[in-house]
């Protein structure tokens, strides 16, 4: 499936905080480092959001989960 790009920032001021701050990068091995440079983009019907590390520089990606009310990840 090809990968279909997003505006990141459409998103709502806040949101895109959340999503710039909450993070996890496998390199450095710690949680909500940051991220500097989002790309969004959806995936075989998945929506993720790519950047660098703010500490290291490496690639971070994350994952959004559909926002349908239900509060239960599967």
């Amino acid at each position: 499936m090809d990968r279909i790009e997003r505006d990141f920032y459409l998103r709502d001021p806040e949101e895109q905080a959340d999503f710039l701050q909450q993070t996890w990068c496998n390199e450095c091995q710690q949680v909500d480092l940051g991220m500097t440079e989002p790309v969004e983009y959806e995936l075989d019907g998945k929506i993720a959001i790519e950047g660098k590390c703010k500490k290291c520089g490496n690639s971070v990606t994350t994952e959004i989960a559909p926002d349908d009310g239900d509060d239960t990840w599967q």
